[in-house]
This record gives structure tokens, sequence and C-alpha cells, in this order.
């Protein structure tokens, strides 16, 4: 049995007015913090630290979380996702989400940054029950390069499955493999940085899609996507030249799921 590099588990359940963390086990280069409750709705915050500092050549990562009926979580990350040079084996993570009925998980890590020769896998498999939501979102930027350049990784790779009462009804999969020409029609069009956010709630409406795109419709120096999902739900793309920019449009984005879909305040998740 392969050991993994960093391996964390929670479970959480709702008590009273607030949601607590039953269950927080870690393994090797994952921590979890206590949660922390940043609003009045009782919701429980979680930030996961990797003390090593970054994914190395063959590192394998595994997260397990657990939401019961009624529990409210937001993960993020205290920081980036470095990805080094990772010339024998990729580095993979494989993320593992079960979501009971009423239960909300709000997945907000910082960007996956890629080094040269930098490989990373990325596999996400979420079991929902009807009543539940899922918001996740994704940056993937390039690192520096000795001699300058962008895109000098060689591989980045994310695939998600979700089900819903055990039936597919979802399977995303992004590949950036810069072999060939990243800048230009069908890869990146100009563009150095890729965003992505994914939402399922029974609540996401036609009405709320196109409150949405007011909201973005001015921002036209990115390019910017938002596609409806037969879930239901959507899917929010962004092409940008910095991780702010991303960062923004997402936040804009969140902002207004937790106003009109979630019912809840909004959130600053300031880390430094």
């Amino acid at each position: 049995m392969v050991v993994p590099t960093g391996f964390l588990r929670i479970a959480a359940a709702r008590k009273k007015e607030k949601t607590i963390f039953k269950e927080t086990y870690t393994e090797g280069a994952f921590k979890i913090t206590r949660p922390v409750y940043l609003t009045s709705s009782g919701e429980a915050y979680g930030y996961v630290m990797n003390p090593g500092g970054g994914y190395v050549d063959g590192d394998s990562y595994q997260i397990s979380i657990v939401l019961e009926e009624e529990a409210e979580v937001l993960l993020t990350t205290q920081s980036s996702t470095k990805i080094y040079k990772t010339r024998t084996k990729p580095a993979i993570q494989d993320m593992e989400i079960h979501l009971k009925k009423g239960s909300i998980f709000e997945y907000l890590p910082d960007p996956v940054i890629a080094y040269q020769h930098a490989c990373f896998k990325q596999n996400l498999i979420v079991q929902m029950e009807k009543g539940a939501s899922l918001v996740c979102c994704d940056i993937f930027t390039p690192g520096w390069a000795p001699d300058g350049t962008l895109f000098r990784y060689d591989l980045l790779q994310s695939k998600m499955e979700v089900y819903l009462e055990k039936q597919l009804v979802l399977f995303d999969h992004i590949k950036l493999e810069p072999d060939e020409d990243m800048t230009g029609i069908g890869y990146m069009e100009g563009y150095t940085h890729f965003g992505t956010m994914i939402i399922l709630d029974e609540r996401v409406n036609k009405d709320f899609l196109g409150e949405l795109h007011a909201l973005l419709e001015s921002l036209t120096e990115h390019r910017i996507g938002v596609s409806m999902l037969a879930v239901p739900g959507f899917t929010l793309r962004v092409l940008a030249n910095s991780t702010q920019a991303i960062e923004h449009i997402q936040g804009i984005t969140h902002e207004l799921i937790r106003k009109k879909i979630l019912g809840k305040e909004p959130v600053c998740l300031r880390k430094y």
C-alpha cells in the first residue's frame, strides 16, 4: 500500500445553530485549522495547510470530506498550491466529497502555480443527495522559469465527476498540455491564466444567470463564459492575464451566489 504524502479527512455535522467538525484527521504534509466562524450563519470555515511548501516528483495527496444533513462548510487553503519539477512521476491529488441533504460545501482554494516541468493531476469525485449544494473553484497559473517564458510546465489536468443520488450528472475534464502554441486559437487565445467555477444548486435559474451576466459584462478585457447546467447549476470559465483578475471575477460571482442562492452574507477570506 502506497502511503500518501498528505492525507486529510473532515466529517462535519450541524449542531444546534452551527456546524462543527465532528471528525478531523491529518497525516503527512497536510494540516487543517480548527473551524472558525466568520459569519452569523454558523457555517464552519477551515484552512488547509501544507507545511512542505509545495508538491514535488511523485507526491500524492488524498482529501475526504463528508457533510451530514444541513452541515455548512467553506474550505480554502492557507496559500497557493505550488507544483515544482516532476520529471519522473506527476504530483497527484485525489479528493472525495459526500454531501447529504441540505448540506452546503464551498471549496475555494488558492491558485495552483505550475513551475517549469511541473506535472499535476487532480481528481475530484462528488456524491450528492438531493437538496445539497456545491460551489467549487480552481485557478491555474504558469509559474517562473529560468528563461522568463510562460507555459513551461508539462501538464495541468483536472477531472471532476458529480453524482446526484448515485447518477452521474456532470463530468468535467480540463487538460492544459503546452506542447503546442498555448496562446493560439483554441488554447489560451493570448491569455496566460485559467479559472473555473462550478455551482450545483436546485435554486439556480435563468434569472440568476441574467443578473450575473449583467455584473460581468463590463469586464471586456477578459474572456468570460457562463453556461447553464441541467443539474441544475452553472459553470463559469475565465481566461485572463493575472491571478487577481480571475479572483475578482470569481469573487463577484461567489458574492452573488451567497446573496441570491444561499441566502448568506458576503465573506472575506483574507489570509495576509
